[in-house]
């Protein structure tokens, strides 16, 4: 099997933990986790015309959904992934689309092999910045989409990226629901009830 490098041009990886303890002054009975990894790669078609044909973006991105899933899954340090988001950035010389190319259902489903499944459709932010630009990447459960407690979302940056000619691919985990949520809606056990009904 081909590894990522043999398909994309990768330049650097880069990754965050973020672990929430206390919201609004009460403390949570279990802190939170939430991590973001992604990975520069460059962009093909960065400073070209308009091209139609985007499918060598897109062919082999499973290599890079599971390389992401498996590093994001790791960062919550043996706590099963509840929640998930994808997304990308590309450099001011390329195209939103080109992003969006990388990150379609071959990604999306390579993503979830590496964090344990998901049966929800994989929320997902995507736009065009320059280095250093944050993409708030949207989290939610990964077996409902409408269990509101995970709706969430962390904020992710590369100082150095991306470049004009490069793209950003990213994906977010988290371990559990939003600190102290309390606005209703379907939960995890509505989720298995329906599930297992």
């Amino acid at each position: 099997m081909p590894s990522l490098e043999d398909r994309y041009h990768v330049r650097r990886w880069h990754s965050i933990v973020e672990e929430i303890r206390e919201v609004e002054g009460k403390a949570l009975a279990t802190p939170l986790l939430k991590a973001a990894v992604g990975v520069v790669l460059r962009n093909p078609f960065a400073g070209a015309d308009y091209v139609e044909d985007l499918s060598s973006l897109t062919e082999h991105s499973a290599l890079i959904g599971h390389d992401l899933g498996r590093r994001a899954a790791q960062l919550l340090d043996g706590r099963p992934v509840e929640g998930y988001g994808k997304g990308g950035i590309a450099g001011l010389n390329g195209s939103q689309e080109h992003v969006v190319a990388c990150v379609t259902t071959i990604f999306g489903d390579a993503f979830r092999d590496e964090v344990g499944g998901g049966k929800a459709w994989i929320s997902s932010a995507t736009k065009v910045g320059t280095p250093g630009v944050s993409l708030d990447i949207p989290l939610a459960y990964k077996d409902e989409v409408y269990v509101r407690s995970h709706y969430d979302a962390i904020s992710f940056s590369i100082p150095q990226g991306p470049m004009p000619d490069e793209m950003v691919i990213c994906v977010a985990v988290s371990s559990g629901e939003r600190p102290h949520h309390r606005v209703g809606g379907m939960t995890i056990a509505d989720v298995q009830a329906r599930d297992n009904a």
